[in-house]
């Protein structure tokens, strides 16, 4: 995370004080602009090209949600990760569906902030675990029985699919199965495929809707920050 740029959007100024004091301590942050609404925030993303955007959701102008959506399509590397109170499901797939790489809550730990900063720059999905267990309830609520249940993949795709559900990365799955990271990418493919889908985000949420996988939690230590 050497050199990361990050973005800021909060439309109360004391809050953007606050997390930006949590940002300054943690390593790598080497540069913080703000923006206090979400067109704001599209347009500085657009001339400061930031490698994350921290972004709130309820904001005049534009919300959050809309703001990601426009950040992500016009900026596909720029990884927006939702800070919000907002603690309801609707909120974390809504904010998973318009681009976001992560949702936390804004009574996370710092721990938890630098947590998932390490998780989506290296490619990874985070969400809070609060965030996950609302989100897979209200998802495996609405699938059916016999749905949840099917699987159509291999003994060892679903055994890929939930190391990437429990947030390791491609070279740690690598590393974890003894597998080359080539391997491992053309299994993550072939699961996206099979799926349906077309990104890690969606891919997450599919599985999680058809039992396959458990968001949120943690495998090992080798997740932890470096």
């Amino acid at each position: 995370m050497e050199g990361m740029r990050v973005l800021l959007v909060d439309d109360h100024s004391l809050v953007r004080a606050g997390i930006r004091a949590l940002l300054g301590s943690i390593a790598g942050v080497a540069g913080i602009e703000e923006a206090s609404s979400g067109r704001q925030a599209v347009e500085l993303a657009a001339t400061m090209q930031p490698d994350l955007v921290l972004m709130d959701i309820a904001m005049d102008d534009m919300d959050g949600l809309a703001a990601t959506r426009a950040i992500s399509a016009a900026h596909p590397h720029i990884k927006v990760v939702i800070l919000s109170m907002h603690d309801t499901g609707d909120f974390f797939e809504q904010a998973l569906r318009c681009g976001a790489r992560g949702y936390l809550l804004k009574d996370a730990a710092v721990a938890e902030l630098e947590m998932a900063i390490a998780a989506v720059m290296r490619g990874d999905v985070y969400l809070s675990p609060a965030v996950s267990r609302h989100l897979v309830g209200n998802m495996l609520a609405r699938a059916p029985e016999d749905e949840r249940a099917a699987s159509v993949l291999t003994p060892r795709q679903t055994e890929i699919l939930e190391l990437i559900g429990s947030g390791l990365g491609t070279k740690e799955i690598a590393r974890r199965l003894d597998l080359s990271v080539k391997t491992v990418e053309a299994h993550r493919a072939q699961i996206m495929e099979r799926l349906g889908v077309r990104d890690i985000a969606n891919l997450l949420l599919e599985a999680a809707r058809r039992g396959l996988i458990t968001l949120g939690k943690r495998s090992t230590p080798l997740d932890a920050p470096r």
